[in-house]
């Protein structure tokens, strides 16, 4: 750490690798926020299925609809920091719902049992699992707590040393399956533990709605508008950001899954709540840049964290509701589209208007692009826990959470070397446009699905695919990741009128809502049976992997190309912005 002079924001300013001190606690804020976000997200749909007992289709849809939520709710967080609060306010009532509600992730009861009922029988058994991972292990409980092993095939069930007691085998259709909650007793009610995750669920969504947009906003704020610093000020943000989501899901996903789902969402809980702290403890080297824009009083503040405690309810509704929601943005958010695109027709001419069009083109392709990209938290995870050889080397084993590592780290690797060769492509005019540049991105996650693909004919005989192409998949989406994501945001207000620039980045988040809502519905038709979190055909889960991921990289090639072709025709739209 340094003490130096830095001649764009005063001769005063202390200051860090020669930024703003501010932005060390900004770093580690958001470091830790991303650290209790990743650590949480590489867990939950392999938490679903394994101990809440979800089918495929509502594990995906829930994850669907909570990361749809997470991008839209920051578009009101944004305005109430803006018009209200600032956003040191914002982020700190930010921060605090989201360690409640990451703490309460760890409160998940002793989860649900799936029961077999026999035809001809009146009597329900339990299916109990024991162990993790390849370990696990099914057994039916009879009378008395005698056990025995048990396994599911398309064909029916083999219970095994059954003697008298059972049928050593029964076809499908001699036996129902059903699940039932988990549940705990509050004021004489019976409530499910399922409402304790859809409550926590429900303050992450509004914690991650309060501070989201506004701590990116304070980095900005610690610049002056010329300050040549401020690119490279957002890029070791950026790294702060990757750096919190590799660790989270190397230790969250090993703690998870190897001794219990508390300890891994617990330690996500703590990780936000470091945040918090040192973010408090920090607020001097932020010198007013993210204080109200008029100064408010405790009421006023008290107000706002009474209507965050509010909302929490909606929240809490609405990620029960998948199917309502996909339903829903697949037609609200094309015809906000529609009408944006009408707006910028009549209510603007020449440059500004096909700017504004240009911008409104690459948004629907980014929409392609993190439609695919996110299959990473639902049908992605749930492949490497099923049909994914985890072992690195002999003797050592990931968990399947863990391999969601692969995206962060490979952004901390890549990220100053391609914002390298971007300068030197750059000086030598040779930098691709922005259009070209979304192109390749797509064209990159289209191929990552087709190494995977390719890899499939190398599963062995439990129809599992080796490690090493999930990480080249990943790989391939990291370089396409990098290609398309940075420009994003910054394309949005280069090529949007300064008057409706808060309305484009209301399109923006609201398009990856949307592509969160289709990331899910692609997850579901990957959708697998299966017994106490067991998959009956691991044959034909592979299968249906396959088949999917074949279909979703010929979509991501084919946009891309599409998006290619067009380049020559938005680049000119763009008239001088690159």
């Amino acid at each position: 750490m340094t003490d130096a002079t830095a001649g764009a924001s005063g001769a005063d300013e202390k200051t860090f690798l020669g930024h703003p001190r501010g932005l060390v606690t900004l770093f580690f804020t958001e470091m830790w926020e991303r650290f209790s976000f990743y650590g949480m997200r590489a867990l939950l749909v392999i938490y679903l299925t394994q101990h809440f007992l979800f089918s495929d289709n509502k594990a995906q849809g829930l994850y669907g609809a909570y990361a749809a939520l997470v991008y839209l709710i920051p578009v009101i967080g944004g305005v109430i920091a803006d018009r209200f609060l600032g956003s040191r306010k914002a982020v700190t009532i930010g921060a605090v719902f989201l360690v409640l509600g990451h703490f309460g992730m760890a409160f998940e009861g002793r989860g649900s049992v799936q029961e077999i009922t026999f035809v001809g029988d009146n009597t329900t058994y339990d299916i109990i699992s024991e162990g993790r991972g390849d370990a696990r292990e099914l057994f039916l409980v009879a009378p008395g707590e005698v056990r025995y092993p048990v396994s599911f095939t398309p064909e029916g069930v083999t219970i095994e040393g059954a003697a008298d007691a059972f049928r050593a085998s029964v076809p499908t259709s001699g036996f129902t399956l059903s699940t039932r909650p988990d549940v705990f007793e509050f004021g004489g009610m019976s409530i499910p533990f399922e409402q304790v995750l859809y409550l926590s669920l429900a303050l992450i969504i509004i914690g991650v709605g309060f501070l989201k947009a506004n701590i990116s906003t304070t980095v900005g704020s610690l610049y002056g508008e010329n300050d040549p610093r401020r690119d490279g000020g957002f890029t070791i943000f950026y790294m702060g950001i990757n750096l919190g989501a590799f660790l989270a899901t190397l230790a969250c996903g090993y703690l998870g899954q190897t001794y219990g789902w508390a300890y891994g969402f617990g330690l996500a809980g703590i990780g936000m709540t470091f945040g918090l702290i040192q973010y408090l403890m920090g607020q001097k080297w932020l010198k007013g840049k993210a204080d109200p824009p008029k100064p408010i009083g405790a009421v006023t503040e008290g107000i706002f964290w009474v209507l965050g405690l509010v909302a929490v309810i909606p929240a809490w509704m609405l990620v029960q509701q998948s199917e309502l929601m996909e339903q829903a943005l697949p037609i609200l958010v094309p015809a906000l589209f529609v009408l944006v695109l009408a707006f910028a027709l009549i209510g603007f001419k020449g440059t500004e208007r096909s700017k504004m069009i240009a911008a409104l083109i690459m948004v629907f392709f980014s929409v392609v692009f993190w439609m695919l990209f996110e299959q990473a938290g639902s049908s992605l995870s749930l492949f490497a826990e099923r049909n994914t050889d985890l072992t690195v080397i002999p003797g050592v084993v990931m968990t399947a959470a863990q391999t969601q590592s692969f995206n962060a780290g490979f952004i901390v690797l890549l990220a100053l070397p391609f914002s390298a060769m971007w300068v030197a492509l750059s000086k030598a005019k040779l930098e691709p446009s922005t259009p070209v540049k979304f192109a390749l991105g797509l064209i990159q996650v289209g191929l990552g699905f087709f190494v995977l693909v390719f890899g499939a004919q190398f599963a062995g005989p439990d129809f599992k695919v080796p490690l090493i192409w999930l990480a080249l998949l990943y790989l391939l989406h990291t370089t396409g990741e990098l290609f398309l994501s940075p420009v994003g945001l910054s394309m949005i207000t280069k090529l949007s009128p300064a008057r409706v620039v808060g309305l484009m980045m209301g399109v923006w988040f609201l398009s990856s809502s949307l592509a969160h809502i289709l990331a899910a519905i692609i997850a579901q038709s990957t959708s697998s049976e299966t017994v106490a979190g067991q998959v009956v055909d691991p044959a034909g889960q592979l299968a249906t992997y396959v088949g999917t991921f074949q279909m979703v990289g010929i979509a991501g090639i084919v946009f891309g190309v599409l998006l290619l072709a067009l380049s020559p025709i938005l680049k000119k739209w763009m008239a001088d912005v690159r």
